[in-house]
């Protein structure tokens, strides 16, 4: 399919599910696809790094926090000068896409010359450093946190969460499409020989660097964008509730799980893990969710290396002769194999 079908027919599907949500009438369906969404734009956006391109982040909660903390510093800015919400949600999205963009490029300029753990540490000394300066910008309420006051009720929508979820749905739809479009261009198979082998790739002439570059900058501004909705859907930020465990633990974990070859995966890992969370939390409670999600992840490494979609595919290559019941055509010895067959009534 290409891609302005499949983007029409992905408008269409969030469009009927953000109509069905509507009809059933409950709010907290809003909140809970709102958490779920956000997950599939922050997996996503890790895939395109770590999946395509094979380098392992683990700064995700930094730059989602990047994206949050702008519409904070955005919001303090004008309510000191007394125009409260003056600045429309979609632009501080922008805004916050285009800080993290930003930075991505600088993390990327800075350590993707390191490989393998070495890059995975940069990243996650990276979220340290930005949390260290969030704790100390007062500006942006510091270690104590920041109120964001919301409207109650927004335009034909009514309430304001509703807004926040279809905001994030459209994002989702948005960050599907642009990782559907990069794994099949050619700077996703770009991607694919940096994956595969980085070393080789350059001999034959891959510019790998400049690659590498574009990955970091795709990936972290998606990030920031996930996140500079998030202190209205909130209410009240700290830099635990953005620089928190949660972030990092799950942008990999879903696309490990659904799978990091395409960007189905993470998708299918997000709305599995991201379902599972919610009804955890409300059931049991959002302790464990960690917990849950380690597990998994044990499982799926230890069962299927390769996520959902390694299964599937696994399933699909299967000839008919393997399953059970019918014999396989390669336990037969090579004599009989080989040998032709004899007309009927022919003699032996």
């Amino acid at each position: 399919m290409r891609s302005i079908p499949f983007l029409l027919l992905s408008l269409v599907v969030g469009a009927a599910a953000f109509a069905g949500a509507m009809q059933l009438g409950n709010d907290y369906i809003f909140f809970a696809g709102y958490v779920v969404l956000q997950y599939i734009v922050l997996s996503t956006a890790w895939n395109i790094l770590g999946g395509y391109c094979g380098y392992v982040n683990f700064g995700t909660a930094g730059f989602f926090a990047l994206g949050a903390y702008s519409t904070v510093a955005i919001y303090q800015l004008i309510e000191a000068n007394e125009f409260p919400h003056l600045v429309p949600l979609p632009v501080l999205i922008l805004i916050g896409g285009a800080i993290s963009g930003v930075v991505g490029f600088g993390m990327g300029y800075l350590t993707l010359r390191l490989r393998g753990a070495f890059f995975a540490i940069a990243t996650l000394a990276l979220a340290v450093v930005l949390e260290t300066l969030v704790v100390n910008w007062d500006f942006v309420g510091g270690s104590r946190g920041a109120y964001i006051i919301r409207p109650e009720t927004i335009g034909p929508f009514g309430s304001y969460v509703k807004y926040l979820a279809l905001l994030m749905l459209l994002l989702a739809v948005a960050a599907l499409n642009v990782a559907r479009l990069i794994e099949r261009s050619r700077l996703g198979y770009g991607f694919a020989t940096i994956r595969d082998d980085e070393l080789a790739a350059e001999a034959a002439g891959v510019p790998t660097l400049r690659l590498k570059l574009i990955a970091t900058t795709i990936s972290g501004a998606l990030m920031g964008m996930a996140g500079a909705p998030f202190p209205y859907y909130i209410g009240y930020l700290q830099p635990d509730s953005t620089f928190g465990l949660d972030y990092a633990v799950n942008s990999i974990a879903m696309p490990l799980i659904g799978g990091t070859t395409s960007w189905v995966g993470p998708l299918i890992g997000a709305i599995l893990l991201g379902s599972l969370q919610q009804i955890i939390t409300v059931t049991i409670s959002s302790a464990v969710n960690l917990l849950i999600v380690g597990g998994l992840l044990v499982f799926f490494v230890v069962v299927a290396p390769n996520g959902i979609l390694g299964l599937v595919h696994k399933y699909l290559q299967r000839k008919p002769d393997d399953f059970v019941g019918r014999r396989r055509t390669d336990l037969e010895t090579p004599a009989a194999a080989a040998a032709p067959d004899a007309a009927p009534g022919t003699p032996p």
